[in-house]
């Protein structure tokens, strides 16, 4: 076991009761610190894994009694103790990292097993269940859930990514952090952001400014993932030098993009022809990754997305990766998950009204006819 300067004592006969066995776990981790990461500010993460699996955690320095019922309390030990692991290569552990050791957790052995060959000297080989990333700044990266992990094999296994689903589950963040560990590692030369410039129901009217200037706002969501996963000299750096490269998606039109990594993100916002434009702009040795939310479309009434088009005419291409998330895939922050169910509740409850009204029409003009 990877934790090996830890000792616990398991008490099995603690209680029982009519409904469910109870077990009482005390864990005892070597390293103050280390704990005192893992356990979180005034033990805001042990509050959470007790929401998490309804179980008891009471901390007392390195010290932490877990009391519950027995397969909770299994898994809330396993969550520690991968958490513990990995707080040797990180300087905080958030309240999404403890989900996402949840998530790990129950997902080994099920529908999700990595398939990937894990090579000895492979840096982003993970033998403890999820798929990870690895970056100078930030280390290594796991996925939270069992989405994302599908998410990071399909960017290692395909040249082209299509990922759909909501805000908030990673999409945008997990891309650049792919673009980037493949250009330190010189799998590529350079990193192509591009973003359709299309206002969210609002209109910006002129931005002053030369190109990066006007297409900076649009892009901010990539800098800030850009930001986290490099130092900020580097970016600046990198954009100077051109190895990072801000391209407006009106621009790419007869380039051929070669040894990159090419991001489009809120792809929903393409048209049909602007879609097939820059699909056709992947040169050798590039990687090109498309992002974006079928349920947020701002282009006009009437304008098929191109995200939604191409996906269902590139299905089933050799080479070619599709991964999509849902609401319950949502990272972001737990009430993001809940309003972003609430509204494709709504949207399948209209769905299901329109759909019986066109019915009832239909069956209606039937009697007419007869």
């Amino acid at each position: 076991m990877p934790l090996s300067p830890m000792s616990s004592g398991n008490k099995n006969s603690l209680q029982r009761n009519p409904f469910q066995d109870v077990s009482e776990v005390s864990l005892t981790f070597s390293d103050n610190r280390l704990a005192s990461l893992v356990f979180g500010h005034y033990d805001q993460n042990l509050a959470h894994l007790e929401q998490r699996l309804d179980i008891k955690a009471n901390a007392n320095g390195n010290h932490v009694i877990l009391r519950g019922a027995s397969e909770a309390i299994n898994k809330a030990r396993s969550v520690l103790e991968s958490l513990y692991d990995r707080a040797r290569h990180m300087t905080a552990i958030t309240l999404g990292d403890v989900d996402g050791a949840v998530h790990e957790i129950e997902a080994q052995g099920s529908l999700f097993p990595s398939t990937r060959k894990k090579e000895p000297d492979d840096q982003a080989a993970n033998t403890s269940g999820f798929e990870q990333i690895v970056t100078r700044k930030r280390g290594a990266i796991r996925a939270r859930n069992a989405a994302q992990s599908a998410y990071i094999q399909a960017l290692r296994d395909n040249e082209l990514v299509f990922s759909e689903g909501p805000a908030g589950t990673g999409k945008t963040w997990l891309a650049v952090g792919f673009a980037v560990s493949l250009l330190e590692q010189g799998l590529v030369e350079r990193l192509i952001l591009s973003r359709p410039a299309v206002e969210a129901g609002e209109r910006l009217g002129f931005l002053p400014g030369d190109m990066r200037e006007k297409i900076d706002p649009y892009l901010r969501p990539i800098y800030d993932a850009l930001y986290d996963f490099m130092e900020a000299r580097h970016v600046e750096r990198g954009l100077q030098a051109g190895v990072i490269e801000v391209a407006p998606l009106a621009f790419m039109r007869g380039r051929t993009l070669s040894n990159a990594v090419v991001l489009l993100d809120e792809a929903q916002n393409t048209t049909s022809m602007q879609m097939k434009m820059f699909l056709t702009r992947l040169g050798e040795g590039s990687r090109m990754i498309i992002n974006g939310d079928p349920t947020q479309i701002d282009l006009p009434a009437g304008q098929k997305s191109g995200l939604i088009e191409a996906s269902r005419i590139l299905d089933g291409v050799e080479g070619i990766g599709h991964v999509t998330f849902s609401d319950q895939d949502v990272v972001r922050h737990d009430l993001v998950r809940k309003i972003v169910s609430a509204y494709d509740k709504d949207g399948k409850e209209q769905q299901s009204r329109l759909e019986n009204t066109e019915r009832y029409l239909e069956r209606s003009r039937t009697r007419d006819r007869t």
